[in-house]
């Protein structure tokens, strides 16, 4: 059994997750141009190219203003190693958002927000850096908070010089806790128990499919030996955390990083190993879908534990939300996707 405990947290690193959608396939109105501000922030401005209305989802993504969620990837030493990130990865329940979580642009419109990324980075070491802004990004028709769809974005390469002792003066967006009491009591300890239960027992099975080749082609674009091994490698590793073979991850049913903000479901902390169950985890989820794709306490667990570098390292990022934008991904996108993994172990339960 995982153990629930007291726990020792020091820095949070996590970033917002998975939505369901209906990814269609249309050219993106979207251009995303980033420049430097100052030492370490970056000024982003989207635009919407099109002729008509877009209603972006920001909860949870590049466009998120409240949860320090990751904006920007940061590289150093020419664009060869990622900057570690230290917000928040959240994963959204996707039925009942509002409004207040959708950005609308109309044609020709743009809006622009900043980032300042030493509060959400390392660059206490200064030097110089690339900046990029890619991915997916949900909308919804106008008018509409039900997802319709994502909008491919990439941004430009923004290389800027970084002022190591300054940076390091920048208040961080997450402020260290030592010690944290696990709130998983009664009710909520034993659906945790079910959850990681169900993980470890759907992980498993989808690690011993990987391994045959079963589905890969269609969540991994890929079937060779390197993609085989590196899909079933992770669930392997997954199903032995979940079910406390010497769990390297801890589990926690307060929200001590104030993540737990409305349609987020759970948020992991990469840097500590760390996941937070939020009332809408218990609430909201059933312990398992009977429906493809559907979202579920079990493959929530999965998602997160994918997050956690010490199950599986490096530990993965959201590049696609739901089965339609996570099946657009390449090998490698997909290899770095947790809802990937996700869903796979979903698809392999159900045989979708």
């Amino acid at each position: 059994m995982k153990v629930i405990s007291q726990l020792t947290v020091a820095a949070l690193a996590s970033y917002a997750t998975a939505a369901s959608v209906n990814v269609f396939k249309r050219e993106t109105p979207l251009s995303v141009k980033l420049t430097a501000s100052g030492n370490s922030e970056v000024k982003v401005l989207v635009t919407n190219n099109g002729d008509k209305i877009v209603n972006l989802l920001s909860k949870g993504t590049f466009l998120d203003e409240k949860i320090p969620v990751e904006k920007v990837s940061i590289y150093s030493a020419g664009g060869s190693t990622k900057v570690p990130f230290e917000g928040i990865k959240i994963r959204l329940l996707t039925s009942g958002l509002s409004k207040d979580d959708f950005v609308a642009l109309a044609a020709g419109e743009s809006k622009e927000l900043t980032v300042e990324t030493a509060a959400l980075h390392t660059l206490n070491d200064g030097g110089d850096f690339d900046v990029f802004a890619k991915g997916l990004l949900p909308f919804a028709e106008e008018g509409s908070t039900e997802l319709a769809g994502a909008y491919n974005y990439e941004s430009n390469k923004l290389t800027m010089s970084v002022d190591g002792a300054l940076a390091a003066t920048v208040s961080k967006a997450v402020v260290k806790r030592t010690v944290i009491g696990s709130s998983c009591t009664g009710a909520k300890l034993s659906a945790v128990r079910t959850a990681l239960s169900n993980c470890a027992r759907l992980a498993s099975a989808a690690a011993t499919s990987a391994a045959a080749g079963t589905k890969l082609q269609t969540y991994f674009k890929s079937t060779t030996t390197s993609v085989k091994n590196e899909v079933s490698g992770r669930l392997r590793a997954i199903s032995s955390d979940c079910g406390g073979t010497g769990s390297k991850t801890t589990t926690n049913c307060n929200d001590p990083y104030n993540g737990c903000e409305s349609n987020v479901l759970a948020y992991t902390v990469p840097a500590q190993n760390f996941i937070t169950y939020c009332p809408l985890f218990f609430s909201d989820l059933p312990a398992l879908s009977s429906t493809c794709h559907g979202q579920d306490q079990a493959t929530t667990v999965l998602h997160e534990e994918a997050h956690a570098p010490a199950v599986y390292s490096p530990g993965t990022d959201d590049l696609g939300y739901g089965y339609a934008a996570a099946t657009r991904l390449s090998t490698s996108q997909a290899l770095n996707n947790a809802d990937s993994f996700a869903l796979y172990s979903n698809a392999i339960y159900l045989n979708c």
